[in-house]
């Protein structure tokens, strides 16, 4: 079967209708549950367990939803789900898990560098109907020879939130910010007003998440780079930071005009502290944090939050998506787990109960063909769609990079620089060498 475009081609593979929905994920706890249908060996009257350990924290309770009517239709699988993953290190807690023997069948990996860390235990999958579905571009960082080590979660995008009505009663007009000067006037006109508007600062950044910086952040910048593709960050010798110029520019103004101390300041208390109760006029995130705001004022979900593009000169106007994780099966599980396991992530994206529920539940943005009766689930993924639709994309380049680098390397960094130990200079010296000693 032809595979639809990805990236700018998204939208000619979904303009039928509206697929499109946002992204959220999983919790830590176990569910159990029986028989697999859908091709698994437990008809043997033995339960089959598959151990899934996974990263996205902003689904957890509509994940175990999934799992337990995955589990109720298969009397004979039991499904257990642990989650790593928001303010905790997945990429150490994977490791942990693997080194002390707890190895899972289901987990996550983020790209080319991941596949290469695990490619020993990961399983072929092209083999399901997923990867079948899954749209063109969407498989090329976990492909290798003829053989598809994983599928995709989801497509995401992100850029700047923005309270609406925050910017309207300032007189804003979020339509007319397109470059780094919009922005700063905007944050300007939000500075001299806060007691009026009632907000804190323009900003919430969470320097305490090197993930925000060293990989949404930075990979806005550096996408020009690699030409917007993985694999070219993937086989790159070294990075050169053409754009750091405007990447300390930005870095700047959330930094200085944020909540205060930012190295102190994480995820949650952005999204759920300070943006989702007004206390700020904006923050850098995705459409994976609209179950959040949801659970803390649905009205405000609903209505009231946008999306406006991290200015980036040459690219006004254009907002990165991508995939962020991908499923991998562990090929060194028992058969039946295995076939269990692929069994699962097929029922999830391929089956009529298991769409429905990833794009009205999970609130994704689907990776596949076959979406065009749902509809898009939140505001926030509406505008990514309208942004992917007239071709107004960036690709993501970050999960090419060596492992770790963006948070260990950079994300370190740019932490130093925040408190004031190192110039920006240093930052981009650092986060070089780091990038080319890991390519030797």
């Amino acid at each position: 079967m032809k595979k639809k475009r990805f990236y700018s081609g998204i939208a000619t593979a979904l303009l039928a209708s509206s697929v499109l929905a946002g992204c959220s994920f999983g919790s830590g706890e176990e569910s159990s549950g029986g028989s697999n249908d859908g091709g698994g060996e437990g008809g043997n009257g033995e339960a089959v367990t598959v151990d899934v350990f996974q990263f996205k924290v902003e689904f957890k309770d509509q994940f175990e939803e999934l799992v337990s009517m995955y589990e109720e239709e298969n009397p004979d699988v039991n499904i257990n789900v642990k989650t790593v993953g928001g303010g905790n290190d997945y990429g150490a807690s994977l490791k942990t898990s693997f080194s002390s023997g707890e190895e899972p069948d289901i987990f996550n990996v983020g790209g080319p560098t991941d596949v290469d860390e695990y490619e020993e235990y990961l399983a072929d999958v092209s083999d399901t109907k997923a990867a079948e579905a899954a749209l063109e571009g969407t498989l090329n960082g976990v492909s290798r020879d003829d053989q598809v080590l994983g599928l995709p979660f989801n497509q995401e995008g992100y850029g700047l939130l923005y309270n609406k009505k925050v910017f309207e009663e300032a007189g804003i007009d979020a339509s007319s910010i397109k470059t780094m000067e919009d922005l700063k006037g905007a944050v300007e006109t939000l500075n001299s007003n806060k007691e009026e508007l009632g907000i804190k600062a323009p900003f919430a950044f969470p320097g305490k998440e090197k993930w925000v910086m060293g990989n949404h952040l930075a990979n806005a910048y550096l996408a020009d780079e690699f030409n917007h593709d993985v694999m070219e960050a993937y086989e790159a010798e070294t990075v050169e930071f053409a754009m750091g110029d405007q990447m300390k520019e930005f870095t700047d103004l959330q930094s200085e005009n944020s909540i205060q101390p930012v190295l102190s300041l994480d995820y949650s208390q952005q999204v759920e502290e300070h943006f989702s109760l007004g206390n700020v006029a904006m923050i850098q995130q995705g459409n994976w944090v609209y179950n959040t705001i949801e659970s803390m004022d649905q009205e405000f979900a609903e209505n009231n939050v946008g999306l406006l593009p991290i200015p980036v000169e040459g690219y006004e106007g254009s907002i990165p998506v991508g995939v962020p994780y991908y499923w991998v099966v562990n090929k060194q599980s028992e058969d039946e787990v295995v076939q269990a396991s692929k069994d699962f992530l097929d029922w999830m994206y391929t089956s009529d109960k298991g769409k429905k529920f990833v794009t009205e539940e999970f609130k994704f943005i689907p990776a596949y063909e076959g979406y065009e009766d749902q509809e898009i689930a939140d505001p926030i993924s509406q505008e990514i769609y309208n942004y992917a639709k007239e071709g107004n994309t960036l690709g993501w380049v970050f999960l090419g990079a060596p492992t770790a680098w963006t948070e260990d390397a950079l994300g370190v960094a740019m932490q130093e620089y925040l408190a004031g130990d190192i110039t920006w200079e240093e930052v981009e010296k650092q986060a070089t060498d780091a990038w080319e000693e890991a390519r030797q």
